[in-house]
């Protein structure tokens, strides 16, 4: 088996977008493209009863929502494409930032007819700081939306992006056609009732050619022309390395449900996304053909299959090959692990497999030996950059509602944060435990996960804070001693006994700083997560 071969054909990326744009529905007919599954299920609440692959935790089943990355993977015309499948919702955005770090490039899902919207404008500003290629994918055409060309010009002001669109919409709403396909010159006609299967597409090398109106009738084929004659004029032509670098945008328009202009972005995709990429660790540049193994976890998943308690630490291959029962060394904890049955993923399905490729994404067994941004490698001491704890927006204490159950909670409360759903920090003065999320819709998925994974209860109360500050202090001066003593009933300890500050308002932060200029606080603690 030919090393460099196997990764130059690995292709690795998130799918990412404002909630409700189409993400999770895009996901599954790339699964139906790739023979993954047969047929795919809407992720509206309760309208299909065969809910979306990709989306396999209960509430997400409820809410119709998607709260966990999953990863999928599938073969597609000899390439093996790895998905991360990426939650929308702005509560979960942690999770997202996090999955980035382990993708080559991204898809980044528009709707029609809302356009930019905020979470997405947040996401692509991750990817542009690390110069992610992007591909946009405009979706839901069969609906009513705003027209093309402001659509395109919005996705440039709004999110700083230089686009070139490789295919154009004819029509839109009830008047959707179907799509001109600019890179490979043909056309794909809409008929409305493609969900399930796949639908033919014309060639058309010739737009001049009058079997055009035939096609599409003549007032569409006029307007085609034109607009192609517009993009021509006014976007940039598709430039390969450009794209690569992450200073274009290639758009494509669909309907990911009626399971259109996917195949285009597909084969597009496959054809011009990158292969598995160097990743800069704190001692050096880390190649994918090297030889020795290394990578990194990026997310940790309890109890994916809630028949066992388990844990995964999912871990992105950076370089060489991972092979099942081979010793890697844990850099950390500095000792040596071997995994007896490492998975890849097929959403829920998961399989043993005996060797896996840069590029690829494997789930560990985990009893609690990793956390997240912890690196494995062949032997080298290497340490690969997470992204920092950023503080969270919403603080709760939470209390135990159930005495009878309290080792159970704390194990549940330790293994979720370990996840890195919430942050938690245990206060100095009387170690009562607050929880920290970026959004309110976390305190629930944590209160139900609790009770359902764990058979534990807990309640909440409101505790007034305004922001949580990393403590930094040069040393232990009596500026610091001052700012401790008084502060006493504000600081906390985060999980790795970093001391922190919680604020009750913006003023007495402010007051804070001036008071006691040598205490440093910062607002992102640097533990890599």
């Amino acid at each position: 088996m030919d090393f460099t071969k196997e990764i130059g054909r690995r292709r690795t990326f998130g799918i990412i977008s404002h909630p409700d744009a189409g993400k999770t529905t895009l996901t599954e007919k790339l699964l139906l493209f790739g023979g993954a599954i047969q047929e795919a299920g809407a992720v509206k609440n309760n309208k299909i009863k065969k809910s979306a692959t990709s989306d396999f935790m209960e509430i997400e089943r409820q809410r119709g929502i998607s709260v966990a990355t999953s990863v999928l993977a599938f073969i597609y015309k000899n390439f093996k494409i790895n998905i991360l499948d990426t939650p929308g919702h702005k509560d979960f955005a942690e999770d997202t930032f996090r999955t980035l770090t382990a993708v080559d490039s991204v898809i980044v899902v528009i709707d029609v007819a809302k356009g930019v919207e905020e979470q997405t404008e947040k996401l692509v500003e991750v990817c542009r700081m690390r110069n992610i290629p992007i591909i946009v994918f405009i979706n839901k055409l069969d609906r009513e939306g705003k027209d093309a060309f402001d659509l395109l010009d919005e996705v440039e002001q709004k999110l700083g992006l230089v686009v070139t669109p490789l295919s154009f919409p004819i029509g839109m709403g009830y008047d959707f056609k179907g799509i001109y396909n600019i890179y490979e010159k043909n056309i794909n006609l809409f008929s409305g009732n493609s969900k399930k299967n796949i639908e033919e597409t014309i060639a058309f090398d010739d737009l001049t050619n009058s079997e055009l109106e035939n096609v599409i009738g003549s007032k569409p084929a006029e307007t085609l022309r034109e607009n192609l004659e517009l993009v021509s004029g006014v976007y940039p032509e598709f430039d390969m390395q450009a794209y690569l670098d992450g200073n274009l945008q290639p758009v494509f328009f669909g309907s990911a449900l009626n399971n259109f202009g996917v195949r285009e972005l597909l084969d597009c995709f496959v054809e011009i996304a990158p292969a598995p990429r160097p990743k800069m660790a704190e001692e050096r540049l880390v190649e994918p053909n090297e030889k020795d193994f290394s990578g990194f976890v990026f997310k940790i998943h309890a109890n994916m299959d809630p028949k066992h308690r388990d844990r995964l630490a999912f871990v992105k291959i950076v370089s060489g090959t991972f092979e099942r029962n081979t010793p890697y060394l844990h850099v950390r904890q500095g000792k040596k692990l071997k995994f007896s049955s490492p998975n890849a993923f097929f959403a829920e399905k998961k399989e043993i497999v005996d060797v896996s490729f840069a590029g690829d994404i494997v789930g560990l067994h985990d009893t609690g030996n990793f956390k997240i941004g912890d690196t494995l490698t062949q032997g080298e001491k290497l340490h690969y950059r997470g992204i920092p704890s950023f503080s969270p927006e919403h603080f709760r204490y939470i209390n135990n509602a159930d005495p009878m159950k309290a080792k159970q909670l704390n194990k549940g409360i330790d293994q979720l944060m370990d996840e890195g759903v919430a942050q938690l920090f245990t206060l100095e003065m009387n170690g009562r435990k607050v929880i920290g999320t970026v959004g309110a819709l976390q305190y629930e998925v944590i209160q139900y996960r609790l009770e359902h994974e764990y058979g534990a209860k807990c309640t909440y109360e409101n505790f007034p804070v305004h922001k949580a500050c990393w403590v930094d202090s040069e040393a232990e001066n009596e500026e610091f001693v001052e700012f401790k003593r008084v502060k006493q009933k504000f600081l906390a300890k985060d999980k790795h006994g970093q001391l922190v500050f919680l604020a009750d308002s913006a003023f007495s932060l402010q007051m804070t700083q001036q008071k006691y200029p040598s205490v440093k606080l910062r607002f992102t603690s640097d533990k890599q997560v």
